[in-house]
This record gives structure tokens, sequence and C-alpha cells, in this order.
């Protein structure tokens, strides 16, 4: 992508309106663009980070079993009142009427749809297990939206949902998905802790959030220190291997972890000072098993192989990843702006022609910039007639992982420079030896 034809919109002051580093980041890197009291537009340098987020999430549900479908935004009222949550869920849900007069809510969640989906296609126990999932928009009609797409009243999520003949069944789906987060979390460059949590409006009896550690982090949150020190589930996890997965779940639940809502005094301060960790954390992940609490008055069953109708037990698992961008940012950032992890960045590398219209430095760039995108890396090609400073903040300020300058000085001498933007390390090789170094 060549920076000349690119609509990147870069402001040179920090909003005012932005109270959180990755909120004031995002609108000074063109990512974001505030349309309402917390509604956002995701602008083509946000979009292209959101994408590979979407990307790594959906390899790893996939890659757990799940199986991809999507589901509307605007939801029937009715599939509300039938599972009793129209009038529980608060004045968070917007409320709507279409032409007809029939009562419609623009969806939080997607639990009472997709039981719908699954009472009216699946009726025997030899279709389960089950989990479906989309991405999709949800809205929740925030009383205070804050921090940009922290915590805005429009944002996406992942949300799979899990069908089982029985609990023990159940369970096992839930530490699917268990294990599918902590390598979600991990791919995308944080280390999440799972901890006991409130199960809130969505309901059921066993619940855990994904927490990254945050100064600006909405959550107290207390944990025993040993989590750093946790391996993280293998690519080759066998998603199908009972005990493994629970060996995972034990694991991973062996010490102490709460939000505050579920936090036990008693319990924290029984682990030696030295180990304890209170600190702020930012929730990017939340699973649920509740049982038949939707299958119940939705009638979703199954015949058994008793040949009975048995009620499903369900589960749910959301991931925002309008959330997750911000949060990565808010734990890989300096002063001078955003360092991507090299798995969600919006370029791979960036070619900056220090003289746009000197023949030896436009040709070096043209080099590069054919051979790296041919090799199948994301380019952005900064060929402006900007000054070198402005360049170079650019750059920084857009995290993208490898910089490659190209200067009359260094290309006079078949060379280049390359700068690692997270260490700022930075080293002169040719031209060639920097193609081979990227696509090796």
């Amino acid at each position: 992508m060549r920076l000349s034809r690119y609509f990147l919109p870069i402001l040179k002051e920090n909003p005012k309106e932005a109270e959180i580093v990755s909120h004031r980041l995002m609108l000074r890197a063109g990512m974001i663009r505030q349309q309402s009291q917390g509604i956002y537009s995701w602008l083509p340098l946000g979009k292209r980070v959101l994408d590979k987020v979407n990307g790594i999430i959906r390899q790893e549900q996939n890659r757990a079993g799940a199986i991809e479908l999507l589901m509307p935004t605007l939801q029937s009222a009715e599939l509300w009142q039938e599972s009793g949550r129209y009038e529980d869920y608060g004045k968070e849900m917007l409320r709507i009427m279409d032409r007809q007069e029939r009562p419609m809510l623009y969806g939080p969640t997607n639990e009472e749809m997709v039981t719908d989906i699954f009472r009216t296609y699946v009726k025997s126990y030899k279709s389960l297990p089950l989990n479906l999932y989309h991405i999709q928009l949800k809205f929740r009609d925030e009383i205070r939206p804050r921090f940009g797409t922290m915590r805005s009243r429009e944002f996406l999520m992942k949300d799979a949902y899990s069908f089982d003949l029985t609990q023990d069944d159940a369970i096992h789906s839930y530490n699917k998905m268990f294990a599918a987060y902590l390598r979600t979390f991990a791919r995308l460059g944080l280390r999440a802790i799972p901890m006991r949590a409130d199960t809130g409006p969505i309901g059921g009896n066993h619940s855990h959030e994904f927490i990254i550690l945050a100064e600006t982090g909405e959550s107290e949150v207390f944990s025993h220190k040993s989590f750093v020190d946790f391996d993280i589930p293998a690519e080759d996890t066998d998603f199908d291997d009972v005990a493994g997965l629970q060996a995972i779940f034990d694991k991973w639940t062996s010490v102490y972890a709460a939000t505050s809502e579920m936090h036990d005094e008693t319990a924290f301060a029984a682990i030696p000072e030295t180990d304890r960790l209170s600190a702020r954390g930012i929730e990017v992940g939340h699973i649920f098993y509740f049982g038949t609490k939707y299958s119940e008055p939705m009638g979703a069953k199954v015949q058994g192989p008793d040949g009975k109708e048995h009620l499903v037990h369900m589960g749910s698992y959301g991931i925002g990843p309008t959330r997750l961008v911000p949060a990565i940012i808010e734990a890989s950032h300096d002063e001078n702006g955003i360092i991507w992890p090299d798995s969600v960045a919006p370029f791979d590398c960036v070619v900056i022609n220090m003289k746009v219209g000197d023949e030896a430095c436009d040709a070096a760039c043209e080099r590069l910039y054919a051979a790296l995108s041919k090799a199948g890396k994301d380019v952005l090609y900064d060929d402006t007639d900007d000054r070198a400073g402005t360049k170079f903040a650019t750059a920084d300020l857009i995290g993208v992982p490898v910089q490659l300058i190209a200067g009359p000085r260094s290309v006079a001498n078949g060379e280049i420079e390359i700068k690692d933007r997270k260490t700022g390390a930075r080293e002169t090789m040719t031209i060639e030896a920097a193609i081979n170094k990227l696509v090796g």
C-alpha cells in the first residue's frame, strides 16, 4: 500500500476527550472516528488490525471444533420474552418497534436466537456436541461509555454457544473454550489470567473472565503471581482429549484468581505476601456454563440414546475484538506510539523513502516494495513528500514492527537501514540482505 494513496488521517495533537493511552493513540493514528457517544467508525488502519485479531480468533475457534455462522443484529422480542430475559435485562437493551409495530431489539447477546436455531434443526444426541459461533456487532446502551472502543455502546463480539447432552459433556465443551482462549490471547501478545467471575445477566453457575493486567483496567483483580510461569496450551492440543483438557483447566485454576465481585479476602490472605498480586485489569473474554437456563424455557431438547427427550446443556463464550485492540495497545506502547505484536500489526513493515524524487532512492524503495509484496508481506510504502521527521513520527505512531529506511547516502552504497520498532535497534545492510531477512 502506497501511503500517498492511503487514507490515514493522522492527528498531531492529543485529543482532549481521550482519557487513556489506547484511546489517545487510536485517535491520533487514524484508527477510529467517534460518530456519536460510544459509537465508532473503524478507519482503514484500525480495520486492518481488527481483521487480524478476528482472524486469530477464528483460527482458534475452528481449531477447538466450533463452527461459524452469522446471526442478525436485530432480534425479535418474542424470543427474549420466551426465555424470560426481556424484562430482566434492563435499560442497556435498546428496544425498538418496526413498521408493523412488532417489538424488536438490537441484540446485546444471542443466547435466545441460537437456541431457536438449534431447536429447529437438531433433534438427536448424535448431532452433539455442537458449538456455533459468530463475530457480529452488539449494542448495549451503557450509561457511561468511555475509553474509546474499550467500553463503547456498539461493539464487535465473538460469541460462541455450546450444546451438549449431559453436564459432563458440557464441562468438556467449556474446557475446550478455556484452552482455546488461552491460546488466542497468547497469539495476540497478551498474558491473560482466567479468574472466577460473576455470571451477571447471562446467568449460570460456572464462569471465568480472562483478564490482562493494566493500570487503566476497570476491574480490581486479585491473584497468585505464579500465573506468569504457566505454559500456554500447544498448537497440537487434542481438543477431544477429555482428561488432557481437564488437566489444563485444573492447572490454570489451581491457584487463587478472582475479580472483585468474587474476591475472598480470607483465601487471598492465605497466599504468602510475596506471591500476592493485586492490580487493575481489563476483561478481554468471558465464558459461562449455564446448563438448561435457556433450553428449558425454550424447549431445546434432543432424543438421547435411551430414546427419551433430554434438555440440552449449554454454555456461551465471548471475546470482544473491538475491546482487544485497545487492550493490546495498553499492554504495548511507548512515548512515541503503538508497538504492535507481529501477529496483529496493520502492516508487516514500512518502507520509508527519505528523498522522494531521487532516482536512486525511488529505485531502491520500489525494489523493496515489489519484492516484499510478492513474498506475501503486507507492506506500507511511505512515498509522500513529507519531511524526514514527519515520516519517522508517523511510522513510530502507527507501530509497524519493522521500518526500512532508504536515504541518499545509504542507497549510494547499495544499503538501507532497518529499525526494529519495539527495541529501537538499527542495522545497516544491503537491499538484498534486507529482503532475505524479512522473507526468510
